[in-house]
């Protein structure tokens, strides 16, 4: 808690005291127009604004303290917890960052990897991964993997399930995932198009055709995309220039010179196309829309406080 309470201070410039007795006061019940008005001396007279974000804050970083704990745990039990590891997850700074560390060790569900784990491929796909320049090529190396009974009939059936395995490793990455998010914050667009009777979403005709920079999209026109999406006029997509995209995966993955460049080359390609940018795009559109969606309250709430705050009409109730 103190650790908070001293990153709440440095952020809002507050003194650690007057944080520390808002953060009492909110455990309390106490609400932030209460405290605002009626404890002024406690709180060094931040008005409800600071106050509020002050709220947001603490929720956020309990909430991420609280998730770096249980992925430490998880990761602890499952006996993979190194001092690596542990400094990363001291290092990380947001939940989406603390995700990625936690993704390959994450209970998944069953995937095309883990069918060809089951089948004993991924002694392979590591020896492939690995890019060794001494390596043989990879139908020389999958012919010792064919395997009726584990139903693995052919070269090309070990090498589908070598390259599933290194895609889903490669999606796994931290670093990858926090570069294309980097990336796609830079140079990513929102397109829309129509869909269904645009006659009937004439309302929607702006978006019918549609092409803005993620990072200067407005909250109102995300919220307009999403209610014309949900409504069955516009089809919405967060978009990122594929080869820019993949170069940044290959300066990651790719080893030059060996046998096996190639075969990793398009195992990193189907990790992008199947794996990594489908999340993405999931993940930029849920934080676009619960910002949008924090915009709309914080101007309503502007709109609203002039008119609570009218006089009454004189011998009016």
């Amino acid at each position: 808690m103190d650790a908070i309470i001293t990153q709440l201070a440095l952020e809002l410039k507050q003194k650690e005291e007057y944080v520390a007795n808002v953060v009492t006061m909110l455990d309390e019940g106490n609400t932030i127009p209460f405290i605002a008005r009626y404890r002024k001396e406690l709180h060094g007279a931040m008005d409800d604004t600071t106050l509020r974000e002050l709220a947001d804050r603490l929720q956020y970083l309990r909430n991420f303290t609280r998730r770096r704990e249980e992925i430490r745990k998880s990761i602890d039990a499952q006996e993979k917890l190194t001092d690596e590891l542990e400094k990363a997850l001291a290092k990380a700074k947001t939940l989406s960052e603390l995700e990625d560390i936690y993704r390959p060790f994450k209970p998944k569900r069953r995937t095309r990897a883990t069918v060809a784990r089951e089948k004993g491929l991924e002694p392979l796909a590591l020896t492939l991964f690995s890019q060794a320049r001494e390596l043989e090529a990879p139908e020389v190396l999958a012919e010792d993997y064919v395997n009726l009974e584990k139903g693995v009939n052919s070269v090309q059936e070990a090498l589908a399930g070598a390259s599933d395995i290194i895609a889903e490793q490669i999606s796994d990455d931290a670093d990858i995932r926090k570069a294309l998010r980097g990336l796609m914050k830079r140079i990513a667009l929102v397109r829309s198009v129509a869909a269904g009777d645009t006659e009937q979403g004439a309302v929607y005709q702006l978006y019918f055709d549609f092409t803005q920079p993620l990072s200067k999209l407005q909250g109102h026109q995300v919220l307009a995309l999403n209610r014309g999406e949900r409504e069955g006029y516009l089809k919405v997509a967060v978009t990122v220039d594929r080869e820019q995209a993949l170069i940044a995966v290959r300066r990651a993955v790719l080893i030059p010179g060996s046998p096996a460049a190639a075969f990793v080359r398009a195992a990193a390609e189907d990790a992008y196309d199947r794996l990594i940018a489908p999340s993405m795009e999931r993940e930029w559109r849920t934080a676009l829309t619960d910002s949008a969606n924090e915009g709309a309250i914080h101007n309503f709430a502007l709109n609203l406080r002039p008119l609570l705050m009218q006089p009454p009409v004189k011998g009016h109730t």
